[in-house]
This record gives C-alpha cells, sequence and structure tokens, in this order.
C-alpha cells in the first residue's frame, strides 16, 4: 500500500477549463466541477444533442445529476495517476499540472481513511483516492446491517466503488441531497431527545399503557355482531401501539424508517379520550373481522391440497407448459392454528417456521398461490430471443426507466421485462403477454390488450410509443 500520509496530504487541481469559453469534456469523461455558487463537485459528461454539444450535464448517479448551466469550471479526474507520488513517504502535496501565476487552482485536504475507522456521513459526495492510484468521486451510500460498511455511488444503475477499494477519501461541497440527510439527522436527535422521558395524558390512557386492554374493550363491542372475533384479527388491520411522540405517549401506528431503521409513528389524531380511541378502534377493525369469518375463509375445507389444486389449474388456463413439476421450488403451504385462530401459512424449503399469509378470504389466498406458479412457470420456460426497446428520457413516478425487453419463450409464447431506478436503488419485473393479446387480429389491438398489463402510466411506455416500432412488430409476429 501507499507510503505517503494521507492526513498531512494536500491535492491542487491546476489545470481547469471555463464553460464560459465553451470548453465542454470528452463523452463520459469523468470531471471534478467548481459550480457558479463556488462549490464543489464531480459528474461525468453527458452532451445533450451529439458528443461535441455545448449542451448536457455531469451525471452523479440515477436522477443524480448537474445541468451544464450550473457549472463554472471543469477538471478532468481521468488522466492522472499519482501512484508513483504515494509511494513517497515524505511527500505531502501533489500537483497536478503546472501552478501558473494568473491560473486558478483549487486544494484539497483532511482525507480520511476506512483503516482509521472514518467513513463519510450517508449521502456526502466525496473526492476519492483509490487502491490503484486513480482519482474518482462519489455518493457515500451507507449498507446497514451488512459486512461492508458502503460503497460510493458514481453512475446510474448504482454503479459504485466499493469501500475496498478506496486509498483515502475526502468531502466535496455540501449539496442538495446531503443536506436533506443532515436535516432528517437533525430532526431524529432532537425526537430522541424529547422522548427521553415522555409525559402521559391522563383522559388518554386512563386504562393504562398496555395496548392490549384497549383491543380487549373493542373485542367486547365487535363480538356483538360477529361472534368469532378476537384480538388476533383485529390486529390484522395495521395495529396501534402506545408510542412516545414529540415529548409525550400517543396512540399511533409505529413503522421503521425504511432509510436507516429508526421508529416512525404516526399519530392517532380523530379523538382525546380513551373511550373514544376505543369506539375507533371498534370501526377501524370491523371490516377486517367480518372479512375474517372462518367459514368463509376456509369454504373450501380445511384441506390444503385444495386451494393448491384450484391455483394449479388457474395458473394452467394461460401457462398452458407448466407441470407440477416446476413448483418444487415454490413455497410450502398449510392450514395451521397461530395464537387460537386459523391461518393459512406458508414456509421456504427446509425452515423450521411457519409465516402467516394475512389472506382475507380463500379466493385471495389462491390468487397469491396462483401468482407464485406463474412466476415459477416463467422461470422454467427459458426464452430463446430478446428485443431491446429504445426509448430516451423516461421518467416514471420518480423512477428512471432503464430496459424495457422483451423475450420470446421456448414455448413460443412471450414476456417482457421492465427495470427502473432512482438516485440509490433499482429493480426490474417481468410480465407474461397472455394468449388473449394475441387473439387480436391487428398489431394495434395487440398494443390496446397489453397495455391492459403492462400499463403505460406504470412503467413508462405507451401505446403510441410502441406502436412506430417495426422492429417489435415484426418480433411478436405481426
Amino acid at each position: 500500500m501507499f507510503t505517503c500520509n494521507y492526513k498531512t496530504l494536500r491535492v491542487s487541481f491546476n489545470e481547469f477549463h471555463n464553460t464560459e469559453d465553451k470548453e465542454r469534456p470528452q463523452y463520459g469523461e469523468f470531471c471534478l466541477l467548481e459550480l457558479k455558487d463556488g462549490r464543489h463537485t464531480a459528474g461525468e459528461w453527458h452532451p445533450s444533442g451529439g458528443d461535441k454539444s455545448l449542451n448536457g450535464k455531469f451525471i452523479r448517479g440515477t436522477a443524480d445529476t448537474v445541468e451544464i448551466g450550473e457549472v463554472a469550471k471543469w477538471h478532468t479526474l481521468e488522466r492522472y495517476d499519482l501512484t508513483e507520488c504515494l509511494e513517497t513517504e515524505e511527500l505531502n502535496w501533489i500537483n497536478l499540472g503546472h501552478e501558473k501565476e494568473d491560473g486558478y487552482s483549487v486544494q484539497f485536504e483532511g482525507f480520511k481513511s476506512i483503516n482509521d475507522g472514518d467513513l463519510p456521513k450517508n449521502d456526502q459526495y466525496c473526492l476519492l483516492i483509490r487502491n490503484d492510484g486513480s482519482l474518482a468521486a462519489g455518493r457515500w451510500d451507507e449498507l446497514r446491517n451488512c459486512d461492508v460498511p458502503g460503497s460510493f455511488i458514481y453512475a446510474p444503475a448504482l454503479a459504485s466503488y466499493s469501500i475496498k477499494e478506496v486509498w483515502a477519501w475526502t468531502a466535496l461541497s455540501n449539496d442538495e441531497v446531503f443536506d436533506v440527510e443532515l436535516e432528517r439527522e437533525r430532526e431524529e436527535k432532537e425526537e430522541e431527545e424529547l422522548n427521553r422521558n415522555p409525559s402521559t395524558d391522563a383522559e388518554l390512557f386512563k386504562y393504562g399503557k398496555k395496548i392490549d386492554v384497549y383491543y380487549e374493550k373493542a373485542l367486547e363491542k365487535l363480538r356483538k355482531d360477529y361472534h368469532w372475533a378476537t384480538v388476533n384479527m383485529m390486529k390484522k388491520k395495521e395495529p396501534f401501539e402506545i408510542a412516545p411522540l414529540h415529548g409525550k405517549y400517543v396512540f399511533g401506528h409505529v413503522s421503521k424508517s425504511w432509510y436507516n431503521g429508526a421508529p416512525v409513528v404516526q399519530e392517532w389524531k380523530e379523538g382525546k379520550t380513551a373511550d373514544e380511541f376505543i369506539d375507533f378502534l371498534c370501526e377501524y377493525t370491523r371490516e377486517t373481522v367480518k372479512e375474517n369469518n372462518p367459514e368463509e375463509k376456509f369454504k373450501y375445507g380445511l384441506d390444503i391440497q385444495v386451494y393448491l389444486d384450484k391455483a394449479f389449474e388457474n395458473t394452467k388456463k394461460d401457462y398452458r407448459w407448466l407441470d407440477k413439476k416446476m413448483l418444487k421450488d415454490c413455497y410450502q403451504y398449510d392450514i395451521k392454528k397461530v395464537k387460537g385462530d386459523l391461518e393459512f401459512v406458508s414456509r421456504y424449503g427446509n425452515e423450521g417456521k411457519f409465516t402467516v399469509e394475512n389472506a382475507e378470504s380463500a379466493d385471495r389466498f389462491i390468487e397469491w398461490v396462483t401468482h407464485e406458479y406463474q412466476n415459477a412457470a416463467l422461470r422454467a420456460n427459458k426464452s430463446v430471443a430478446t428485443y431491446n426497446v429504445s426509448f430516451k428520457g423516461v421518467e416514471i413516478h420518480g423512477w428512471h426507466l432503464e430496459r424495457y425487453t422483451f423475450y420470446k419463450l421456448k414455448s413460443g409464447d412471450y414476456k417482457v421485462s421492465v427495470t427502473a431506478g432512482d438516485r440509490t436503488t433499482g429493480g426490474s419485473r417481468d410480465f407474461f403477454i397472455t394468449p388473449y393479446c394475441f387473439e387480436a387480429k391487428t398489431y394495434e389491438e395487440f398494443l390496446d390488450r397489453y397495455e391492459e398489463i403492462v400499463p403505460g402510466g406504470s412503467f413508462g411506455l405507451y401505446k403510441e410509443d410502441l406502436l412506430p416500432d417495426e422492429k417489435l412488430k415484426k418480433f411478436l409476429g405481426y
């Protein structure tokens, strides 16, 4: 590893280009940027309108960009190898390019390393010196509950540098993304302080601070109409808890932040007394209890195979190639008593523990199993040809469309796979194109039926986007 002391190292950038002089990087070149407001960041240059276009943006990640109009100066990061310098023990200053009397330079210092236990704050954008001596940049994405602490995202589709690739890092300027993270962190600390010794409203909690007491009182009322009601059934609808919020105890829904696992409390505000809450709880859970009538929920009996056979037959209608051998890797299902109530349950493979499937009816449970069998059938039907649809700049409810691919399957059927992502994550979904679609006599009629399965408003491309694509039309057999 390098012998230079990163703690005392300063790196000077001396070869900036001015955007006002119409100087632009090469297509795809990754650059250090000085913005017109004096902040520093970095990004990969993508012109709009051709490789030599003066318009464009610097990409920092999926849906994370800097427009050229915001940039005052840029300096390449790609054309330097610092290896020889970093192997000099006494070195503490690196000049990138010649310093000029009338030239413009920016220095960075305060480098840190994971070897000292130093990691950036989440969403912080950083200048990096990699283990191969190259310069780079990226936004720190903290991975929680993982052996690897995180990575630096620098391009769309989560392209990133592992912390293990980085020799040293230093933070670049704060931006809007990081400021949001800092504000969230400040609010969490403030809330934690408020909740150290929460107060209790005597009228609201006159029956104490055990939530099941309130559920039991609501249950007494429900059983007048639904003799089968239980607290367990009531809690199938998002359950209420008693939790601290803003320095006082409240009734509320409590969930965990997807971001960092911190508790998120949605306070009940429809009354001010314990009895009002009990009345509310009774009405809030009424429909759930009504739908969980055991006589209706298990109307086909208590033999789970009856339900699985119905799901198999439902799947077989469109997925004609399905046989039961294809289901060997699916979940195992059963009907068991859980906390005194009969439930549909599932487990995967040899897992010892069953998980409750909160299906409110027999038919809904069969729908769930049918969906799983459909996926199993698709996995077993290998593709023999593909066609990637071309598109530009498609945004779907804050996500950006990244891939839209049609597959011809071994059976002669077709499916489509859609991939989209936002700044830090992404995902794909596959859809089977049912035989009903191909019963259409014209390509236009086919697309009308196809949009019932893959709506343009939900997945990015509409009928009018696909209709002019002659190659797709031919691929689908029209």
